[in-house]
């Protein structure tokens, strides 16, 4: 990796590059509500206000890495590429909403239950649910012309830009196979998922685009050449499936007095990693606990508790916390070891992932 000036950057002072990107956000949105004619001024005032509502920011600031890990500078000069993957974080959010049927997110309503809500008491003609899906479905398509635009507008050179943009297309590809089996995972009883199809979608969807693909993008930028990024993807798709059981296991309720989450992926039915070995490891009786919740919202909270217990009882949440942190060894040992990354930057990743994994929220 090319290095210019080495200065010495640890997560805190990514973090603190968070305000310029807020502001880079706020620029993107008032830019195209310019542009925009007038009557569809408040369709980009809906992803703007989505998008501002926050968010870990996980994925920008692992842009600002990859470009400090090539560069040894400050990456002020990836903020645009960063604002880049929070635009494309709120098109995959935006769908996955409607494809999970969710309510809430960010702290408020789900964009197109929002919608749905606002053209109810419009007193519109038509399905107030039909047009929150619609609007709902094309809002989170128009985010890509921002991820677009944004990695265009990085300073950078055009050659480095047009493998950032390369990577944001094998990105999107990939990300839109792993959101492909997932959808196709749940719709298989529960006993025909194995874990590796679990850990397929893991792989494909979130390692790509939480990890691998920011850590990516931001190196591009930086000059470093794709081959050279061999090590880091490697050690980034291991952290990347880590950071998804993580989720899945909070996602679950586990650790909910901290982290605020309840039971959501249980009654939403999605098949991870908690569910699909407490099925197989699980009693008969374990199954019906899990059963009578999978895919059923309004499932009372003595049978979601119960549900959890089964998890817990069979071995399944040990077993995930095991994953995780047999993946984060693995991970850090291939950062460890390689030569590719630069020294003065083993320190931020292992930083980067202790924050991924360990997190409680």
């Amino acid at each position: 990796m090319a290095v210019k000036r080495q200065l010495a950057v640890d997560l805190a002072a990514l973090y603190r590059y968070l305000p310029a990107l807020e502001r880079e956000l706020q620029k993107d949105y008032a830019a195209a509500r310019r542009q925009a004619p007038p009557v569809l001024r408040p369709y980009v005032d809906v992803n703007r206000d989505f998008t501002l509502r926050g968010g870990k920011r996980f994925r920008a600031i692992l842009v600002l890495a990859g470009y400090h890990l090539a560069t040894g500078r400050a990456p002020r000069s990836a903020i645009s590429a960063a604002a880049a993957l929070e635009h494309f974080q709120s098109w995959m959010l935006i769908h996955d909403d409607i494809i999970d049927h969710s309510e809430e997110r960010r702290g408020g309503p789900a964009v197109h239950r929002q919608l749905a809500t606002e053209h109810r008491s419009s007193g519109r003609d038509g399905s107030s649910e039909d047009y929150g899906i619609g609007i709902g479905i094309t809002l989170g398509d128009l985010e890509e012309p921002f991820t677009v635009e944004a990695i265009l507008g990085t300073q950078a050179p055009p050659s480095a830009r047009l493998a950032a943009l390369a990577e944001y297309v094998r990105m999107t590809r990939l990300t839109a196979y792993g959101q492909l089996l997932d959808i196709r995972n749940g719709t298989l009883p529960p006993g025909d998922v194995s874990e590796r199809d679990v850990l397929d979608v893991h792989r494909l969807k979130s390692a790509i685009y939480t990890v691998v693909s920011p850590l990516r993008v931001g190196a591009l930028l930086g000059g470093t050449k794709s081959d050279s990024l061999t090590d880091l993807e490697a050690a980034g798709t291991d952290l990347g499936i880590a950071f998804q059981l993580r989720d899945d296991v909070l996602g679950a309720g586990f650790d909910a007095d901290e982290s605020g989450k309840s039971a959501n992926d249980l009654v939403e039915g999605k098949r991870t990693l908690l569910v699909v070995r407490a099925w197989q490891k699980g009693s008969a009786e374990d199954r019906a606990r899990l059963e009578r919740v999978l895919g059923h919202p309004q499932a009372a909270p003595e049978d979601v508790a119960r549900a959890r217990e089964a998890i817990r009882s069979t071995g399944s949440l040990e077993y995930s916390e095991h994953r995780i942190a047999q993946l984060t060894q693995r991970a850090l040992e291939k950062l460890d070891k390689s030569r590719q990354i630069p020294a003065r930057g083993k320190p931020l990743l292992h930083e980067i992932a202790d924050k991924l994994v360990r997190r409680r929220s």
